[in-house]
């Protein structure tokens, strides 16, 4: 590897440690479904989308809500001297991928067979801190 491969290895390391991120792997719901409820809170305040998510009526929400709890608890884990309420965080990022497909075969009439996709589904969020930058 060469140095400058190995100096930008380095450097998204570092950024990576500073980080709360979470993930949720293969969720049983379509990433159609997710996105809909992930586009709501994408880089809102995380009292705000907690709220969002605690009154929502999609299924949906209640994995995203206990996901971000867990990435807010991951960055209290990484910033031990810093207290939440002091801090301001945000949902940086909010990421739905599509996830393994089961492929499943419905009868249909006259001999044929229907395939059904029962669809899964990734999300990563990543909560950060607030940067204010009106104190130039």
């Amino acid at each position: 590897m060469g140095a400058r491969k190995y100096q930008l290895a380095e450097k998204l390391k570092a950024e990576k440690k500073l980080k709360a991120i979470a993930v949720l792997r293969d969720c049983p719901t379509s990433p159609r479904k997710m996105r809909i409820v992930a586009d709501t809170i994408r880089g809102m305040e995380i009292n705000k989308a907690l709220g969002i998510l605690r009154f929502s009526k999609k299924e949906a929400s209640i994995r995203l809500e206990k996901l971000l709890r867990s990435a807010i608890a991951n960055w209290e884990a990484k910033n031990e001297g810093e207290r939440l309420e002091d801090n301001t965080l945000f949902v940086k990022e909010i990421m739905v991928d599509g996830g393994r497909i089961l492929k499943r075969i419905q009868p249909a009439p006259q001999g044929r067979a229907h395939r059904i996709r029962k669809r899964s589904n990734h999300v990563t969020i990543v909560v950060d801190k607030m940067v204010n930058e009106e104190k130039k």
